[in-house]
């Protein structure tokens, strides 16, 4: 069989050598080949060549492209095309045919590689490696001149096995390198006692490794180290969790953190949420109630109920105590007003003090029991009465009273409040009066007092702003007064509504009553004085209008026997003011006498009227707001002086104050006409109106004043005083004016009585004014009293008096009778 195939191989060798007879030109093979494909006897495609002179069929060109592929290991698309001399069309055409029949090739970039090509590339690279212990794909994919990706791909499947090495991050290591830097995440984790971030830890490592290596060292990723460290974390080489692959919470520290809340807990009975976040524990609230179901959890606080019924235990026994409570110094420095508030909350017996009302809290975690809030009441209501507090003297533009301090009650109690009308009893009795009044009748007496009596009984006893303007002894129109007296009692129950102590002055008294405050510190008033206060203020407010509607009704009969009073001593010394005041025409023409005599008559007269006004009306003002004043045993005996009289007359409200200030500088004037002015505004801004001098009236005066005169020079032992009464005796004799003047200006008055004397009497009286005159420069002279006085002359000077007086006396006596 051998033999024969041998023979077959050399006839066939034979044939091809032998040379044909016939030979065919390349245009006719063409032809012959496109007529047998025409024919379908060539039933395959053929391709050209470049050069055009050659046929070849795919699988031919598909073979060759594989053995070239095979041949070199790595060939582009370009080379093969060179090397089979077919177009690269064709080429590039038939590679995906090539790489999907045979698997060990592949097409990438233009480039067909085999898997004997990348072996022999694995095991240079894995020689290479061993000698440097790391590798960067970057740099490898730049020599071979391929994709990253595509060495990555390449290297994965071969390494352990032709590569010995791990890649990381783009990083080829041997398995010393990994081992070495295994080790060193190993003792960093274990190393970790508190939750760390581990990017923090990783870029210590790369910084410890560049030392190392120094600057030949490539820089080892950070997902490297995290690799290793998520193998030794699952092969429980380093104990903990890993939250969110970088926050790492080591094992021992969840132990710490546990055994630190057990401890602080168990010997506190609390757990600050703070002093958790500090520990690590994100969501502190579940954390210890998982731990500790029975707690209870607070706004900054978790604690346990042995605390609550600690509190629940004090604050029961300061309510049964009738006193208060301050929780938040129960408790710990770090518990806030939120935490004592919610714990109060918890107390039972808190809760049951709130619904039966037998407590209060203020400011979150103040508990005051409501006898101790009745007490404090109870207190400042007593306090009230016992200053004695004006409504009106407080009244603001905001209706609220601003209580005087204890300095100054004295005459911030006593003020009038020009809007406010008597009381309600005092205001129907006086309505009832009107209209009634009484005609006048004549004087009676032997003094100038009487003739007012019939006028004063008839003026209305209210403190009003209303002016009359009636004339002496005609009734006032009862239809205006009526609309008047309506128009301010609506005024007054507006004002009186709005009126009440400010929330202020019970702060201040709450603080001055309850020491207790001051002591603990409560120095913020919103937190417990301002709502405290706020709550008292209705009470105290209504406890003290009660008191004062009762006091007002017990002094209503006493306003109007004050002021019936008033009406009827004013009447008397204004009349009397107006008698002295026409005398006081005699001397116009002298100037400095004129002045003498008006300040001699304001001192004398016109200063006790207005002391008894201000004083009633004083006393008035604190009978009208409540207040329990004393009677006075003789209020005619007043007698203030000008700091109190300016003190008093400040003290009233609105325009009395200013009418009554102007009143008291008229005083200290000259003019005795600018006093009764004045004096005459600020009694009809009172309603005290007074009466005027007419003729009748006038003559009435005169004759009780001339008796009481004549009485009195009758009666009179001492000479000195005498010489005054008689010259005031002889101007009514002579004039019919009442004089009063002092001893200054007696010798002027009497220089006034020349022309209407006889020389004889003119005689006797200036001789007895000049006895008298040289006697008094005596007695100024003489040291000593005048008793033991052993001078001569005075003697003999004072009998010559005497005698004189007698004298003078039977000459006035004789004159006053005859006339």
């Amino acid at each position: 069989m051998d033999d024969e195939l041998l023979e077959l191989q050399r006839q066939f060798e034979f044939a091809q050598q032998a040379k044909s007879s016939i030979r065919l030109s390349e245009r006719n093979v063409v032809e012959l080949v496109q007529k047998l494909q025409h024919l379908q006897i060539i039933d395959f495609e053929l391709l050209h060549t470049v050069s055009g002179k050659e046929y070849i069929t795919l699988d031919q060109l598909r073979n060759e492209m594989v053995a070239e592929v095979k041949r070199q290991g790595r060939v582009s698309l370009i080379d093969l095309a060179d090397a089979t001399g077919v177009d690269l069309y064709y080429v590039e055409k038939q590679a995906q045919s090539v790489i999907s029949e045979y698997r060990e090739l592949m097409l990438t970039q233009g480039e067909i590689m085999s898997e004997s090509y990348w072996d022999s590339i694995a095991e240079e690279i894995n020689e290479r490696l061993q000698e440097c212990s790391q590798i960067a794909l970057t740099e490898l994919a730049a020599q071979l001149n391929v994709g990253l990706d595509l060495v990555a791909s390449v290297l994965e499947p071969r390494l352990g096995t032709i590569v010995k090495g791990r890649l990381e991050g783009g990083q080829l290591y041997t398995p010393a390198y990994v081992a070495r830097v295994g080790a060193m995440v190993r003792g960093a984790a274990r190393g970790t006692t508190v939750p760390t971030n581990l990017t923090v830890v990783w870029s210590s490592l790369q910084q410890l490794l560049q030392e190392i290596d120094g600057t030949s060292g490539l820089a080892v990723e950070g997902s490297f180290f995290q690799s290793l460290f998520n193998g030794l974390v699952k092969e429980g080489e380093v104990l903990g969790s890993l939250r969110a692959g970088v926050h790492w919470t080591p094992a021992v520290f969840v132990i710490a953190q546990r055994e630190f809340v057990e401890s602080f807990f168990s010997q506190n009975s609390f757990v600050t949420y703070e002093a958790l976040h500090k520990l690590g524990i994100p969501q502190p609230i579940q954390f210890l109630q998982s731990r500790y179901p029975e707690g209870k959890p607070l706004v900054t606080t978790f604690v346990h109920p042995s605390m609550i019924d600690m509190l629940d235990a004090a604050t029961e026994d300061a309510l049964d105590r009738g006193s208060w409570s301050d929780s938040l110094s129960l408790l710990p420095s770090s518990f806030t007003p939120q935490d004592a508030s919610k714990m109060l909350s918890l107390c039972q017996s808190v809760q049951n003090a709130l619904k039966s009302n037998k407590a209060h809290i203020f400011g979150d975690f103040y508990v005051l029991s409501s006898s101790f809030i009745k007490d404090i009441c109870d207190r400042i209501v007593k306090e009230l009465e016992t200053l004695g507090v004006s409504v009106s003297a407080g009244y603001t533009m905001h209706g609220e009273v601003q209580v005087p301090s204890e300095a100054k009650v004295g005459h911030e109690s006593s003020r009038l409040n020009e809007s406010i009308e008597m009381a309600s009893d005092g205001g129907a009795n006086r309505q009832a009066d009107k209209g009634s009044r009484k005609k006048k009748g004549k004087a009676t007496g032997n003094t100038v007092v009487n003739p007012s009596e019939s006028g004063a009984e008839n003026q209305e006893p209210t403190l009003s702003k209303s002016k009359r303007g009636q004339k002496r002894g005609k009734d006032t129109s009862a239809q205006t007064s009526d609309s008047k007296m309506g128009s301010r009692k609506e005024s007054v129950k507006m004002k009186e509504e709005n009126l009440s102590p400010s929330e202020e002055w019970i702060m201040q008294k709450i603080t001055a009553l309850v020491s207790d405050f001051e002591e603990q510190g409560v120095d913020d008033p919103e937190i417990i004085l301002r709502p405290l206060a706020n709550q008292l203020r209705p009470t105290i407010i209504n406890s003290w209008m009660e008191k004062k509607k009762a006091l007002h009704t017990n002094n209503a009969e006493r306003m109007k026997q004050l002021l019936d009073n008033l009406q009827k001593k004013l009447d008397e010394s204004f009349l009397n003011m107006q008698l002295y005041e026409k005398a006081l025409e005699l001397f116009e023409d002298d100037q400095s006498t004129s002045v003498v005599l008006h300040r001699h008559l304001l001192r004398t007269v016109a200063a006790p009227m207005v002391d008894l006004l201000l004083h009633n009306l004083e006393e008035h003002n604190k009978l009208k707001n409540g207040l329990d004043v004393q009677e006075a045993s003789d209020s005619e005996s007043v007698s203030l002086c000008p700091a109190d009289r300016t003190a008093i007359s400040k003290s009233f409200p609105g325009a009395l104050a200013k009418k009554a200030f102007a009143v008291v500088e008229s005083l200290e004037g000259k003019s005795v006409e600018s006093f009764m002015a004045a004096f005459r505004m600020v009694t009809e801004e009172s309603g005290l109106p007074l009466k005027k001098l007419d003729k009748k009236l006038e003559r009435t005066l005169l004759h009780s004043y001339r008796k009481e005169l004549t009485s009195h020079v009758s009666a009179e032992t001492d000479p000195v005083s005498l010489l005054a009464k008689v010259v005031s005796l002889l101007y009514i004799q002579v004039y019919h004016k009442a004089l009063q003047a002092p001893g200054r200006a007696i010798s002027v008055a009497i220089s006034h009585l020349k022309d209407k004397l006889d020389e004889s009497a003119f005689k006797i009286l200036t001789d007895y004014q000049t006895a008298t005159v040289t006697l008094l420069t005596l007695l100024a002279a003489s040291p000593g009293d005048e008793e033991h006085c052993a001078s001569d002359r005075i003697l003999s000077k004072r009998e010559l008096l005497e005698s004189q007086m007698l004298e003078l006396k039977s000459l006035v006596l004789s004159t006053s009778q005859s006339s």
